[in-house]
């Protein structure tokens, strides 16, 4: 009964916010320069179609609806990344069953976990009349589609880690600057005001510092200052030199990236915080790795699992293996898209349905598509306390 009402709430969302909005106009297949500028069809490393259909694995068909839908997977990838296609496709099937077997014929292909292969299938899907193109999960691959154009480029929600977005091209994933953006919002709500920032240097501490700086705004707050780290000195002089940057702030927000933030919270404790009066804020990249007593006191903003419930019930009874989060974006890409082909057709996927600023709530809590191709999510605010996140609100989002 409470997968039922989870699976409506969904389409119920989804229906409300698609009736609401005027249809920008119809896709159609159209020729191939009509969806892509031909020059994205040579660029370097991107082969033509017959030498993606000897390369691709068999693709499977699921449903019979007439809004076609392509989804790429690194199904018959080696290891963990063959293992999460592998759910992924269960989360699909699942979804299918609950809402889209009649409403969309979705087409799966096999990346292989290949970003060069995936980018291939991306374009060929792009190209020959999906409606909509769910993935890739490889980064590269969903960062190379998202530079390039076309008139009547379908939409992608692309399920890579680690994406930022571009315009059409959906990151799907709750993101480090998200996560980043809605903690800071939580400290901010509390009456802080001045934050500093020490985020790994990299293509995403643009992303990160933009994004903190918008929530913070909304409060009347500040990022002070931002001081971009490298890997190798573990960000222990960007500690350092915050003392002579910055005098007295409210919060210290850590977005380590890929590295531990290990070092940072250990130079971070020598100097006393956090503290009565400077609180630490992590990301949703810490709790990649365990939580470790130097976490202990942070405030971290991060998905919450009570709104994966219902699903992960259903799917460990369906399938007897217990879903992670990949299974949760997986299964509401599938059910969202079933959702907006029930309220408005086959070519209802527009600009202004997937941006609507009210969202969608799905089986990884509330969720917006912005302009610029990055996702905005509302998540429960939550502080380390012996090795364990206690909530301190239900939720926080920074937009």
């Amino acid at each position: 009964m409470e997968a039922g009402r989870q699976v409506l709430w969904l389409r119920t969302r989804a229906i409300a916010f698609a009736l609401a909005v005027t249809l920008s106009g119809c896709q159609s297949k159209g020729s191939i320069s009509e969806v892509l500028d031909p020059a994205a069809i040579a660029a370097p490393g991107v082969q033509n179609d017959a030498a993606v259909a000897g390369r691709s694995q068999a693709t499977q068909s699921i449903g019979s609806g007439s809004t076609k839908i392509t989804m790429l997977l690194p199904l018959s990838a080696p290891g963990a990344t063959g293992e999460t296609g592998r759910k992924m496709l269960d989360a699909a099937k699942l979804a299918m069953a609950d809402l889209g077997n009649g409403l969309l014929t979705l087409t799966v292909e096999d990346t292989q976990g290949d970003s060069a292969h995936a980018s291939e299938l991306s374009i060929k899907a792009i190209t020959t009349g999906a409606k909509v193109v769910i993935g890739p999960t490889e980064l590269p691959a969903a960062q190379h589609i998202a530079k390039l154009s076309g008139p009547k480029r379908p939409p992608v929600l692309a399920l890579a880690n680690n994406f930022t977005g571009g315009p059409g091209v959906y990151a799907v994933r709750l993101s480090e600057a998200d996560s980043a953006a809605a903690g800071a919002a939580g400290i901010a709500a509390k009456g802080s005001k001045k934050f500093v920032l020490i985020v790994a240097a990299g293509s995403n501490g643009s992303a990160v510092e933009k994004r903190v700086a918008n929530s913070l705004s909304i409060y009347g707050a500040t990022l002070a200052v931002t001081i971009p780290y490298s890997a190798g000195d573990g960000g222990t002089k960007a500690v350092t030199d915050m003392g002579s940057l910055v005098d007295a702030p409210d919060a210290v927000i850590v977005a380590s990236g890929d590295d531990s933030p290990l070092q940072i919270l250990a130079a971070l404790k020598s100097k006393g915080i956090p503290g009565r009066t400077i609180a630490v804020v992590g990301t949703n990249r810490w709790l990649e790795r365990p939580i470790e007593p130097l976490f202990e006191g942070a405030y971290i903003a991060t998905l919450d699992p009570r709104e994966t419930g219902p699903i992960a019930d259903r799917f460990k009874t369906t399938y007897n293996y217990q879903p992670d989060v990949n299974v949760a974006y997986a299964y509401d890409m599938v059910a969202l898209t079933a959702g907006i082909a029930s309220a408005v057709g086959p070519d209802g996927f527009s600009k202004q349905v997937l941006e609507n600023p009210s969202g969608f709530r799905g089986s990884t809590g509330l969720f917006r598509f912005r302009a610029d191709g990055s996702s905005q999510r509302s998540m429960p605010f939550y502080r380390v306390e012996k090795g364990a996140l206690k909530l301190v609100a239900r939720s926080t989002s920074g937009f």
